[in-house]
């Protein structure tokens, strides 16, 4: 197994928690010096909060970890291509080095829709490697949407069932 493979594990197993929340499965772990300093995953339910996503709960931790809003040493690691409000926050951290398990062509911002982290144009650029163990996150979250279709079904049946017993 490779280095990036094994950040990558990690990133799924943050992404799991995301899924056991029934959240969806988006995990994220930063990486200082061969160690993971800080891990994330998707929570915008949970908290209610739309900026709750596994980059930016790993960004924050890993700033409070090394004490510097700027993560210059690091890698990220995020098993689903950021959309633009993270890749946004990875540019502007100064993360130079972003680790893609599947890319999103409906929202990624790191080449799908647009290439945020690798644009000239802005002060900061950062090297990006894509579809590390693509099939496991592409696959986890498939699964998920299967399921979430499945339990919205339910949901829809038991309240229409309630409704006529109610009446």
């Amino acid at each position: 197994m490779t280095k990036q493979e094994h950040y990558m594990r990690e990133a799924i197993k943050q992404a799991k928690k995301a899924e056991a929340l029934r959240e969806v499965p988006i995990g994220c772990v930063i990486v200082h010096e061969d160690r993971i300093i800080a891990r994330g995953y998707n929570r915008r339910n949970t908290d209610k909060n739309t900026l709750s996503h596994a980059e930016l709960n790993a960004i924050r931790k890993a700033s409070r970890k090394l004490g510097d809003w700027r993560l210059e040493e690091c890698t990220l690691y995020v098993t689903l291509e950021p959309c633009q409000m993270c890749a946004g926050a990875i540019v502007q951290a100064r993360i130079p080095e972003v680790v893609i398990g599947c890319m999103n062509p409906k929202a990624g911002c790191a080449g799908s829709i647009l290439n945020l982290l690798e644009m000239a144009q802005f002060n900061h650029q950062v090297k990006v490697t894509r579809n590390v163990l693509q099939e496991e996150c592409s696959s986890m979250l498939s699964d998920f949407f299967q399921r979430l279709r499945i339990w919205k079904k339910e949901e829809k049946e038991q309240r229409k069932a309630k409704n006529s017993v109610d009446e």
